[in-house]
C-alpha cells in the first residue's frame, strides 16, 4: 500500500524518555504527552470503514458493554502497590547495554522517521549521528548503523546494506546477533556467498542465547545450497524443522531436491503447499510439486480447502473443493460438494451453491440437514421467503434435534427481523431457543424475542420475557440487557424499590458495560445510589454469579537486570519494535513471577513510536476479557495502554473547536482505527477517524483549509481537524443526540433515518438496542462505554 502520511517528529525530551520506558531508572519527571503528528510505521486496513460507505450486513444480535468505576485517577496500580522483588546484582553486560541506551535516547525519532519514510534526507540524518557516536558511544553508534541496514532491507536494496551492517558491526558488542544475521542475509542475497557463510558461521555458538538462530541457520543453509551443499544444508535445518516455519520448509525442500532425495524434498513442499496453504511460499512449492510431477493425494488436497476455508479464503477453497468432486469416493462425495456449496455460498455465490445442492439431491443422516441448511440460506440470501419456509419444513422433519435447525432458525429470523416482519422473527427466535434450550444461541434468541415483544408494546410478555433472560441465562452477554429493561419497566410500573435493586445489581456486577453507566445514572435519578437496608429482596438477582476477581492482576515492575529486557530497550530506541517485543516475549515467558509486567511494555515499545493500535491489540490478546473485571483489578499501566490518549494536544484542541467531548472523540477513533494514522480501509476510509476522501475534501471547503489534498487525510492533524468538524454534523443534525450520531457514522444517515421511522422509542438507549446491525449496534455502545472510561482513568480533559 501506498504510504502517502507527512510525518514531523518534535524532539523527544530526555528525561522524557526515561521515564516512559525505564521507569525508575531517573527520579520520576512529569509524563509528557506524545506529540500531535507521530504517527504508525506501517499503514494497516482496519475492519471499520465509516459511516460514509459502511454497508453492514450483520444481523446477529449480542449486547455491549460500558464502563463505570468510582475511581477517578485512583486504581490498584496508580496507588503505587507493586510487587517488589529482591534485586539481583546487574551484570556487566546489562550494564553496557544500559549505558547504550542512554547514549542513544535522541536516535529514536529520526530512526522511526528513517524506518517509516526512507527518504535520502531521513537516511542522511541518522548516518550523520552514526558516525557523530562511532568513537565516544560505539554501541549507539553501532545501533544507528543497525538502522540503516535494516531500513535498506525494507527497501530491497541489500547490496547498500552491507556497508551499514559491516560498520554496525564493529561496535556493536551486545546486538552483535541481529547484525551478523542481517549482514549474512544481505551478503546471501546479493551474490556473496562466501562473505554470508562466513558471517553466521558459528552463529549459535557466539550467540547461543539469540532469537535469531533459525534465522541465521536458514542463511547459512541457503548459502550453503548455492555452493553445492545441499547435504549440509538439509542436515542443518532439519535440526529446525520443528515448531514448523513455512520459509524454513521451503528451503530443506530445495535442500533434498538438490541434494537428489527427490521423496524428501517432495515432502516439504507438500507439507507446505498442503498444511500451510496460507503462507507465501505455498504459491512457490506448488510450482516446485508441479515441476516434480506431484499432484497430490485427495485427502492432501482436501486438508489444503479445508484450511483455506477456515481462513475464510472462501473463493480459493471453492475452486480447490471443485477439483475434488469427481475424484473422491462416491461416499465421500456428498461431504465434498457441501463443503463447496458451503464455499460458494460464502464468497458470494448463492446461485452456484444452489445448484450444488439441488444437483446432489437427498442424503441421508447428518449430510442432508447440512445440505437442507444451506439450500435455505441460499434462498435466504435471494429473499425467497416460500423457499425459506418450505426448506425448514423438510429440515423440522427430517432433523428435529439438528444443529444445522438450530442455525437455519436463526438465519430465518434474521431475515424477518430485517423485513420488518417482527410476528414471524419472534416466532424464530422462539423456536430455537425451545427447541435448543442449551444450545449456544439460545441465550441470544431468547432475547431478540423479548426486546422484540417489547418494541411490539407487549409489556407483559416483555417482562417475563426479561426475568426468564435472567433466570435461564444467568451468564449469558445479554443479562446486562435485561436487567437495565426490567429495572426501565419497574420506574413505569411505580416500583422504584425493585428498579433500583435492578439497577445496582448492574452496576455492582457489571462495573464495565455500557448498561451499568446507564443504570448508575438511572439511580442517581432515583435519588438513592445504594439500596437502603430494609429494600425488598429479590430472588431473581441471585442467579446471578458474583463478580470474580479471578482476573485481577497484581502490578510489577520490569527487571532491571534482564539482559533481555536492556536489549528490547535499546532497540526501540532504533525504532525497531517488532524485534524489542520478540525480545520481551522472551523475557517474560522466563519470568519466573508470571510476568504480568510485559504486555503493557510491549504495548509501551509501540505506542511510544506511533503505533498505538499495535500496543491495543497486544493488550487486548493480554487480558481479552477486560471489560469484565473492575478497575482496580488491573493495573493502571494495563488500562492506559488499552485507552491511550494519542494525539492528544490536537484531539483535544479540534474537540473543543467543535464543541465534543475529547474523551468521546478518542473513544470512537479507538473504534475505528485503534489510533492507527495510516489505516485505510478496504472501503479507502483514511487515518484516525476513517475518513473517505471525497467526505475529506468537502469537510475541508468547509473549514477553509488551503491547500488540502487527499493523503493529507494520514497526517493526524488535518484528520482530526476535519473528522471533528465531520462528526460535529452528524451531532448537529441530531440535535445533539450523540446516539443517532454515531450509529450514522457507522452505518450512514439514510440508515439511521430508516430506524428512526420504525415506530416511537423512549429514548435513545431503546433506539441503539433496536438497531438491527449487530455491528452498528455494538459500535455505537462501545464508543459511550469507552468514553467512560476515559473519563474514569483521566478525569476532566
Amino acid at each position: 500500500m501506498r504510504r502517502f502520511a507527512v510525518v514531523v517528529f518534535a524532539r523527544i525530551a530526555f528525561a522524557g524518555i526515561f521515564s516512559s520506558i525505564w521507569p525508575g531508572f531517573l527520579p520520576p519527571v512529569v509524563a509528557q504527552s506524545k506529540s500531535s503528528v507521530e504517527t504508525g510505521l506501517a499503514p494497516s486496513p482496519v475492519a471499520s470503514a465509516p459511516a460514509q460507505s459502511k454497508t453492514s450486513k450483520s444481523t446477529a444480535s449480542r449486547p455491549t458493554s460500558t464502563k463505570s468505576t468510582p475511581a477517578k485517577n485512583k486504581t490498584a496500580a496508580s496507588a503505587g502497590t507493586k510487587n517488589k522483588k529482591k534485586r539481583k546484582p546487574i551484570s556487566p553486560r546489562v550494564r553496557r547495554v544500559r549505558h547504550a541506551f542512554v547514549a542513544s535516547a535522541s536516535l529514536r525519532p529520526m530512526a522511526q522517521q528513517l524506518l517509516q519514510d526512507r527518504t535520502p534526507t531521513a537516511y542522511a540524518g541518522v548516518e550523520a549521528y552514526a558516525r557523530r557516536h562511532a568513537k565516544d558511544d560505539a554501541d549507539a553508534g553501532a545501533l544507528a548503523w543497525l538502522v540503516i541496514g535494516y531500513a535498506r532491507t525494507l527497501d530491497h536494496d541489500y547490496g547498500k546494506a552491507i556497508d551499514p551492517f559491516n560498520r554496525a558491526k564493529a561496535g556493536a558488542s551486545e546486538l552483535g546477533d541481529y547484525v551478523a544475521c542481517y549482514l549474512g542475509d544481505a551478503y546471501l542475497k546479493t551474490g556473496h556467498t562466501a562473505e554470508a557463510l562466513s558471517t553466521v558461521a558459528d552463529f549459535s555458538k557466539n550467540f547461543p542465547d539469540s532469537l535469531l538462530i533459525r534465522d541465521a541457520h536458514l542463511v547459512y543453509a541457503n548459502a550453503l545450497l548455492e555452493e553445492g551443499r545441499a547435504q549440509e544444508a538439509a542436515a542443518l535445518l532439519e535440526k529446525d524443522r520443528a515448531p514448523v516455519r513455512s520459509d524454513v520448509e521451503l528451503a530443506i525442500g530445495r535442500a533434498y531436491e538438490a541434494a537428489g532425495e527427490k521423496q524428501k524434498a517432495v515432502s516439504a513442499f507438500r507439507n507446505l503447499y498442503f498444511n500451510l496453504p496460507n503462507s507465501t511460499e505455498a504459491d512457490v512449492a506448488e510450482a516446485e510439486l508441479r515441476k516434480l510431477g506431484i499432484s497430490g493425494s485427495v485427502a492432501e488436497r482436501r486438508t489444503r480447502a479445508d484450511l483455506l476455508f477456515k481462513a475464510r479464503h472462501y473463493a480459493d477453497a471453492a475452486h480447490d473443493y471443485r477439483g475434488l468432486v469427481d475424484e473422491v469416493s462416491p461416499a465421500d462425495r456428498p461431504q465434498i460438494q457441501l463443503a463447496l456449496a458451503g464455499a460458494l455460498e460464502k464468497s458470494g455465490g448463492s446461485r452456484d451453491a444452489r445448484q450444488v445442492l439441488t444437483a446432489m439431491g437427498a442424503q441421508t443422516g447428518d449430510a442432508e440437514a447440512q445440505r437442507l441448511y444451506l439450500l435455505s440460506e441460499t434462498e435466504r440470501s435471494t429473499s425467497d421467503e416460500e423457499a425459506v419456509e418450505r426448506t425448514l419444513n423438510d429440515l423440522r422433519r427430517f432433523g428435529p434435534a439438528s444443529p444445522w435447525l438450530e442455525q437455519a432458525l436463526l438465519s430465518a429470523g434474521n431475515m424477518y427481523l430485517l423485513k420488518r416482519d417482527y410476528d414471524r422473527a419472534i416466532d424464530y427466535f422462539r423456536e430455537l431457543q425451545q427447541r435448543f434450550p442449551n444450545g449456544g444461541r439460545a441465550s441470544s434468541a431468547h432475547w431478540k424475542a423479548a426486546w422484540l415483544t417489547f418494541r411490539q408494546l407487549r409489556i407483559e410478555e416483555a417482562r417475563q420475557g426479561f426475568e426468564q433472560q435472567i433466570a435461564l441465562y444467568p451468564d449469558s452477554a445479554e443479562v446486562p440487557n435485561a436487567l437495565y429493561w426490567r429495572a426501565r419497566l419497574a420506574e413505569e410500573e411505580g416500583n422504584p424499590a425493585m428498579a433500583q435493586a435492578f439497577y445496582q445489581k448492574l452496576s455492582d456486577r457489571f462495573r464495565n458495560y455500557y448498561y451499568a453507566e446507564l443504570g448508575r445514572q438511572r439511580l442517581k435519578a432515583l435519588h438513592g445510589a445504594s439500596p437502603t437496608e430494609d429494600a425488598p429482596h429479590y430472588a431473581l438477582l441471585d442467579h446471578i454469579s458474583p463478580l470474580s476477581t479471578a482476573g485481577k492482576i497484581a502490578a510489577t515492575d520490569p527487571p532491571d537486570d534482564n539482559l533481555r529486557v536492556a536489549r528490547a530497550r535499546l532497540l526501540s530506541n532504533g525504532a525497531l519494535a517488532d524485534m524489542a517485543v520478540r525480545e520481551l516475549q522472551a523475557a517474560a515467558s522466563k519470568d519466573e513471577e508470571g510476568g504480568t509486567w510485559a504486555p503493557p511494555e510491549m504495548a509501551r515499545v509501540y505506542q511510544d513510536l506511533g503505533r498505538y493500535d499495535r500496543g491495543i491489540q497486544i493488550m487486548k490478546r493480554a487480558t481479552p476479557n477486560y471489560f469484565a473485571v473492575d478497575l482496580p483489578d488491573l493495573p493502571r499501566p494495563y488500562w492506559e495502554a488499552l485507552f491511550p490518549k494519542a494525539y492528544w494536544t490536537d484531539l483535544r484542541k479540534y474537540s473543543a473547536l467543535n464543541g465534543l467531548d475529547p474523551y468521546l472523540v478518542a473513544s470512537l477513533i479507538r473504534q475505528e482505527s485503534e489510533f492507527n494514522a495510516l489505516a485505510l480501509s478496504r472501503a479507502n476510509a483514511v487515518g484516525l477517524m476513517q475518513l473517505l476522501p471525497k467526505t475529506g475534501k468537502t469537510v475541508a471547503r468547509q473549514v477553509k483549509l488551503r491547500g488540502y489534498s487527499a493523503p493529507q487525510l494520514f497526517t493526524p492533524a488535518v484528520n482530526l481537524q476535519l473528522g471533528t468538524r465531520y462528526f460535529k454534523d452528524m451531532v448537529d443534525k441530531y440535535n445533539g443526540q450523540f446516539e443517532y450520531a454515531l450509529a450514522a457514522y457507522n452505518a450512514g444517515t439514510d440508515r439511521v433515518a430508516d430506524w428512526l421511522g420504525q415506530g416511537h422509542y423512549r429514548d435513545a438507549q431503546e433506539f441503539v438496542e433496536s438497531i438491527p446491525f449487530t455491528e452498528t449496534r455494538e459500535y455505537v455502545q462501545a464508543i459511550l462505554r469507552n468514553a467512560s472510561v476515559y473519563r474514569q482513568l483521566y478525569g476532566a480533559p
